[in-house]
């Protein structure tokens, strides 16, 4: 008889993987779905790197690579740090993944031991608790306030702090919740840091390009240099490229750290694939130009959608200041009755019950650690957008 390892049972699978494939499930038996559970932006690739990728591929680019990243890769990797960050690292300080989710997943396995805590605030992306499960350590949760724009508070932070931390999981613009910290705020929680030198940082960038208004990015080794020597700056093409299939990930630290995930990587994964690599050597040394008017068509979206499930009755959005995530409150809805007869007694429920009545795709609050809650992802064309929210507003004013 099969059998999980006792490692396995710990993790449940992704949420907003599952909420996708019930909606293409559905769309399948013939269903009108709107899908906003994915965080892929609907942009195409551009043309310069698809083409970086053909010329690869004509080539002979197509063997296996260094373990962790090819040469040309890194060097473009050391630029961008050096040019977007004012950070300053050499080629053996840097990883190469086959997307961003490796790059934690080995940090993790290179780093922890059973009982070691890794301090993930709430609402997280999906993986980052069961990836601490799987490489045996313990998620320590740090909830945050919608008032507070879903940031980390430094004394909750502080609270949190054991012997057995071992890391902090930062993510600005953060999925979930768009919620994106600025320079001051970030300087707040370097200073909790500073006094805890056992705790190690995993920043995790993956929108920095994809901020609204004048909002500045600022990542924390940048703000605070002292903790350079214990940070792993994570970032990645697939959100400002438009290149979520190519599957590649990055990330900066300290040599023994970046030693140590590519010794996971030589009995896990090995390379990346070596054509995405060169496409992603175009993407980062190539033009960057397409990249402010695709924040501003984002942004523009979640103005739209905000404005627009601020408009329904029982909902609460705030604006966010970056990703292409809204995170609203579905508090006004719980305990009472969906069109279906249904008691809406979560966010589980909420989200099930307006798939059901509407044909509209969110994923549940619960999945990101903070109810009742839901995420909507705003990747998807302003029209579709507005028949969705038509249908939350539908949906929510026949709640009774």
């Amino acid at each position: 008889m099969f059998s999980e390892s006792a490692n396995l049972r710990r993790v449940k699978p992704s949420a907003t993987a599952a909420a996708s494939a019930k909606a293409r499930a559905l769309r399948a038996a013939g269903r009108n779905i709107i899908s906003l559970d994915a965080g892929e932006p609907d942009f195409d690739t551009p043309d310069n790197i698809k083409d970086a990728a053909i010329q690869a591929i004509r080539d002979g680019k197509t063997k296996y690579t260094d373990i962790d990243g090819i040469p040309e890769l890194k060097a473009a990797i050391c630029a961008k740090f050096a040019r977007e960050n004012g950070l300053t690292y050499k080629p053996s300080q840097v990883n190469v993944s086959p997307g961003g989710k490796p790059v934690i997943f080995n940090a993790m396995m290179a780093t922890l031991n059973p009982g070691d805590e890794v301090i993930i605030p709430t609402p997280y992306w999906v993986s980052y608790p069961d990836m601490v499960l799987l490489a045996g350590g313990e998620p320590v949760f740090v909830p945050t306030r919608a008032e507070q724009g879903f940031k980390v508070e430094p004394a909750a932070l502080e609270a949190a702090i054991t012997p057995r931390t071992r890391w902090l999981i930062l993510n600005s613009p953060s999925n979930p919740s768009g919620a994106a910290y600025t320079r001051s705020e970030l300087k707040a929680v370097a200073e909790v840091l500073l006094r805890h030198p056992q705790v190690w940082i995993l920043t995790d960038d993956m929108y920095e390009h994809l901020v609204f208004g004048d909002f500045e990015f600022s990542t924390i080794a940048q703000v605070e240099p002292a903790l350079y020597d214990r940070t792993l700056t994570m970032n990645g093409v697939s959100k400002a490229y438009a290149m979520t299939g190519w599957r590649i990930g990055y990330a900066a630290g300290p040599e023994p750290l970046i030693t140590a995930m590519r010794k996971v990587m030589s009995q896990s994964t090995s390379n990346p694939t070596s054509i995405s690599q060169w496409a992603a050597v175009e993407a980062l040394n190539g033009t960057q130009a397409f990249i402010k008017p695709n924040a501003k068509v984002f942004e523009g979206r979640r103005d739209l959608v905000v404005s627009m499930l601020n408009q329904a009755a029982g909902l609460k959005c705030p604006t966010p200041e970056g990703a292409f995530y809204v995170y609203p409150s579905c508090a006004g809805l719980i305990g009472r009755t969906a069109p279906s007869g249904k008691l809406i007694a979560s966010d589980a429920d909420f989200a099930v019950e307006l798939l059901e009545a509407e044909g509209v795709s969110v994923v549940f609050g619960e999945a990101f650690g903070l109810s009742p809650f839901f995420r909507i992802s705003y990747a998807t064309s302003n029209a579709l957008l507005e028949d969705a929210c038509t249908r939350i507003q539908r949906f929510c004013g026949a709640v009774r």
